[in-house]
């Protein structure tokens, strides 16, 4: 494997279709698409500051490096990236690549990343971006922060453990998503989205969790939240009071209380939704 050691890499393409390279200590300075179409590269200790380094790439490792903000859209169409102890401070990071493995990353400007990406896997991830994530699948995350609304959108086949995630309108469109153990802080909440489960999860959102199909909730703690769960399908169960609920098509909610139940479309059936309530240690059932 050869080895480029403290190099300043300049110009468009300047290391095009590289096999078997090492980097470190170097910066990749003005040039785009200085990595396009390299396979298996080890890059340690280096420094993107210009746009598109990452294209067209396969089997990449990239390890105690920095994407400056103009190292922006620069990992598109790459296949089998690991990156660990890294900032990626550029926007548009990551767009239809797959085998994405972030571990101890920072992503401080993560506008539009991780669109369209599949086997995703993130683990102590801290972004801050709107439209992190949509249209992604069979994603894996752990130990993540992410302040930024539209959060995943469209996305597929995900299970997130040990989130905080200040997020309107986040999960929008998806399928298939367990969350564990999470705080998730926004309005509008997963709208239009199925199969959805929250475990251990405490949701505060206006008007959240409505047109769901199989929403779950196990063992939540529901805060602040009013005219939820509108043309839904639920089975939820929370430890604490529900401001307000509205419209839901079926299913169960065992609560400690609900402020307001809102029927108010002559096409819900009231009776298709069952409703438990833990009223000052008396039990309530509607």
């Amino acid at each position: 494997m050869q080895t480029i050691d403290q190099q300043m890499l300049t110009g468009e393409r300047a290391l095009f279709k590289r096999k078997n390279l090492m980097v470190t200590n170097s910066i990749f300075a003005d040039g785009e698409s200085p990595l396009k179409e390299s396979n298996d590269i080890t890059i340690d200790n280096s420094i993107f500051k210009w746009k598109y380094p990452l294209w067209y790439c396969n089997n990449i490792r990239v390890d105690r490096s920095t994407f400056l903000v103009m190292a922006r859209s620069g990992i598109w169409y790459t296949h089998q990236i690991v990156i660990s102890d890294s900032v990626i401070e550029a926007p548009k990071t990551f767009r239809r690549s797959s085998g994405i493995r972030l571990t101890y990353v920072d992503l401080p400007n993560a506008q539009e990343t991780l669109w369209n990406c599949e086997d995703i896997h993130l683990n102590h991830v801290t972004a801050k971006g709107d439209y992190f994530g949509m249209n992604s699948a069979n994603i894996t995350i752990d130990d993540f922060t992410l302040a930024g609304n539209y959060a995943f959108d469209g996305a597929k086949d995900m299970e997130i453990r040990n989130a905080k995630i200040i997020s309107k309108d986040a999960f929008w469109n998806c399928e298939n998503v367990t969350v564990n153990d999470s705080l998730i802080i926004g309005e509008y909440l997963g709208w239009n989205s199925k199969n959805i489960t929250f475990i251990n999860c405490t949701i505060e959102s206006n008007q959240g969790m409505c047109y769901m199909d199989r929403l779950v909730i196990e063992n939540g703690t529901i805060l602040n939240t009013d005219l939820a769960f509108e043309y839904s399908t639920i089975e939820v169960e929370t430890k604490t009071s529900i401001d307000s609920v509205k419209n839901p098509i079926s299913g169960k909610i065992k609560a400690k209380d609900i402020g307001e139940i809102i029927i108010n479309d002559e096409e819900i059936n009231a009776a298709y939704t069952r409703y438990e309530l833990d009223k000052a240690g008396d039990r309530f059932v509607l």
